[in-house]
């Protein structure tokens, strides 16, 4: 799907404040964004932007600040071993840097004189020195960075803001479960998803228009998923791929009613009437029409994110897929993967079904202080991954051993691959010194006891 890297009015927007934190907000038209302590401004004043600028607010309008150059830090020997950090080192106080943020002073010159007053400033290390500025900036300044809402950032904001909401659905776990259920354009695609519509997107984002998309929810009416409206998809890439159906009516046993577009009476009693019982009709038929392209199965993947039992959701679904389709289950906990898989081990249709675990760890990477980043997440989760297979039927089956024991028995017919093998029969041999010269023996000479398998006719 080509992104569209410009803003557009109503779109959603993530905005990345001073202090690294996320804010997400939807641009309309003649609206006001107010980003609490770091001022607030016109929406307007974004829309025909690119993502990615980062703008000064200043009495509710927005100045662009042009990007830093780069600066080569100078060799010093200074080291922050002298430094006894206290109150009397910085002797402008609290009061006074707020009558000077009160009185208009912009930001930067509040930093800069925090700094010239500073007692032991000159003693800390170039990298201390911009981590001092780096903290002060994101106290004071107010400014903020337009962020373009892709999969991966909105994710990202999720997982931060509330990730219980998406089921600990971590970035490095969502896009494994779409490598493993191989969502491509022009698929067929079964997406069970409680993770408040995630998982959804990620599939629609992959489908790119080309493909359908059903979801199975517990809800009379399409749900709403929150994640979906961050991701500004145009209309184009949902309204003919994606469909949804709640589990009663994705029961084969459940007969929809019947409705009909003319009236019980014999005539409409208004306009209203005519078109309330036209969409009904229309509603109606696209859940008849729905359900026959479930049950006519041959999907290529199912993905499945969901608070319920993973296996009940399997037994319902899995009749549907077709041959050689993805099976993809994520939860946050490994007991609950353990268990289907031993259950799926059992089953022939499902092959080779595996357990994985991701492992995410950040770097912070600059120049002489690339390290790992102290605090991270615990965990992303657990993916389970299978694929089906069509078990043989019992009369495929016996076929298959007519025709092989009517050639085994058959002199005149023509060899087969499959043929039998003689017996082994495993004897334990304890050799002796004198048996040394035989090979067989000469390779067990230093042991206590060795196995030769024996070949025996029938």
């Amino acid at each position: 799907m080509v992104e569209d890297s410009v803003i557009h009015a109503g779109d959603t927007v993530l905005l990345r404040l001073p202090t690294g934190d996320i804010k997400s907000c939807k641009l309309e038209a003649k609206s006001t964004v107010n980003l609490g302590k770091f001022g607030s401004f016109l929406a307007d004043a974004l829309v025909d932007q690119p993502y990615g600028l980062t703008y000064e607010v200043n009495n509710k309008t927005v100045n662009v600040i042009p990007p830093l150059a780069i600066e080569e830090l100078e060799d010093t020997d200074a080291t922050n071993e002298l430094i006894n950090d206290g109150q009397f080192v910085q002797p402008l106080t609290a009061s006074e840097i707020e009558t000077l943020k009160h009185s208009g002073v912009h930001a930067s010159e509040i930093i800069k004189k925090q700094i010239d007053m500073h007692a032991n400033y000159s003693l800390k290390t170039e990298y201390s020195k911009d981590k001092y500025k780096k903290r002060k900036a994101a106290k004071y300044s107010k400014s903020f960075t337009t962020v373009q809402p892709t999969l991966f950032n909105v994710c990202e904001y999720w997982f931060v803001k509330d990730q219980m909401r998406i089921l600990g659905l971590r970035v490095d776990t969502l896009s494994q479960m779409m490598n493993l259920g191989n969502a491509r354009p022009g698929g067929r695609y079964i997406v069970v998803d409680d993770a408040s519509g995630m998982l959804v997107c990620a599939v629609l984002e992959r489908l790119g228009g080309n493909g359908r998309l059903i979801t199975i929810c517990d809800v009379d009416s399409p749900p709403a998923y929150p994640v979906m409206t961050q991701m500004n998809f145009p209309k184009e890439l949902t309204t003919d791929v994606l469909s949804s159906l709640n589990w009663a009516t994705a029961d084969e046993a459940y007969t929809p009613i019947v409705l009909s577009a003319d009236p019980a009476r014999g005539s409409y009693g208004s306009e209203k009437h005519k078109t309330r019982l036209s969409k009904r009709k229309t509603a109606s038929d696209a859940l008849f029409s729905l359900r026959e392209e479930l049950f006519s199965g041959e999907f290529d993947g199912l993905f499945v994110a969901s608070v319920y039992d993973p296996l009940s959701i399997l037994q319902k679904l899995f009749p549907y897929l077709g041959g050689s389709a993805c099976v993809v289950v994520y939860n946050p906990h490994l007991q609950v993967v353990s268990d289907l898989q031993a259950t799926l081990r059992l089953d022939p249709q499902y092959l080779a079904p595996s357990i994985s675990e991701s492992w995410l760890r950040r770097y912070q990477v600059l120049p002489g202080r690339t390290h790992p980043v102290m605090s991270t997440s615990g965990g992303g989760g657990y993916l389970l991954h299978a694929i089906k297979m069509y078990a043989l039927s019992m009369i495929s089956l016996l076929y298959l051993l007519d025709r092989h024991h009517r050639r085994y028995n058959d002199p005149s017919a023509e060899p087969v691959v499959v043929h039998r093998r003689p017996k082994v029969v495993r004897q334990t041999v304890v050799p002796s010194l004198e048996q040394s010269e035989d090979l067989a023996t000469r390779a067990c000479t230093g042991a206590d006891v060795c196995h030769i398998d024996v070949g025996i006719d029938d």
